[in-house]
């Protein structure tokens, strides 16, 4: 990976955190489904998807209950 890709990873990473922080006062958190959404918009495709937020709950940036995602105290410190 280049660093220029690492860079667009991070960018992309972080702002994904920052729309899940969204819907953290809620009880369910931020719905999947609306994420998804908002990529699509962007030209990502569902394996790309799946692959960043499985990358996010893998690196404890975010947590997924059923379908929907809430941060950690680490993705929000990744965030700001």
């Amino acid at each position: 990976m280049t660093p220029q890709q690492a860079k667009a990873l991070q960018d992309i990473a972080k702002a994904v955190v920052k729309a899940v922080m969204l819907n953290d006062h809620t009880p369910t958190g931020q719905p999947g489904g609306y994420l998804y959404a908002g990529m699509m918009g962007q030209g990502c495709t569902l394996n790309q998807y799946e692959q960043i937020m499985s990358g996010l709950v893998s690196a404890g940036m975010v947590t997924k209950t059923g379908e929907c995602y809430k941060t950690t105290e680490k993705g929000r410190s990744f965030a700001n």
